[in-house]
């Protein structure tokens, strides 16, 4: 059976159908980050740190419904618009980058201590959420890229 090609409807359905899966993700994941973010964590309670444990679990989820979903396509070589591997190759790099900040971040909370909550999570969140602000834009970019430019994007949060 012949491939479908992103050309074809039912390849354009499923692509939109990825990222929309993965804006979910992203927008549940921004809601959680600017949560935590308003906390003080001079004390460490438990509904604080099962905050973080979920906002941990959400940020893995959206870190690979991108990875797994959106990029895996592409570097399988499924997409063949030029326009959008052009954004890739320039993007992805710096995609790659981000994610690595996330898995830093969540090997490091992943059983965290209260010391270390309390002397380095607001700073570490700090450098998460200047790390997410710029996957988002380059997201965006590629999203629009694959979608064209008439795509909606959803806004983000207020705050986040």
């Amino acid at each position: 059976m012949p491939q479908a090609s992103e050309t074809d409807p039912r390849c354009r359905e499923q692509t939109r159908k990825l990222i929309e899966d993965m804006l979910k993700e992203r927008q549940q994941m921004l809601v959680l980050l600017w949560e935590l973010s308003k906390l003080d964590f001079a004390t460490v309670d438990t509904p604080a740190l099962e905050m973080l444990q979920d906002f941990q679990e959400v940020l893995v989820d959206y870190i690979a419904a991108g990875h797994f979903g959106l990029y895996q396509r592409i570097s399988e070589g499924t997409e063949r618009r030029k326009g959008v591997l052009d954004v890739v190759r320039e993007i992805y790099p710096r995609i790659a980058a981000t994610t690595d900040v996330a898995v830093e971040f969540t090997e490091r909370y992943e059983r965290p201590d209260e010391a270390l909550v309390r002397e380095k999570l607001t700073q570490d969140l700090s450098v998460l959420g200047e790390m997410v602000s710029n996957r988002l834009e380059l997201e965006d970019r590629l999203i629009l890229a694959m979608l064209g430019d008439d795509y909606q994007l959803p806004r983000q949060p207020v705050g986040a």
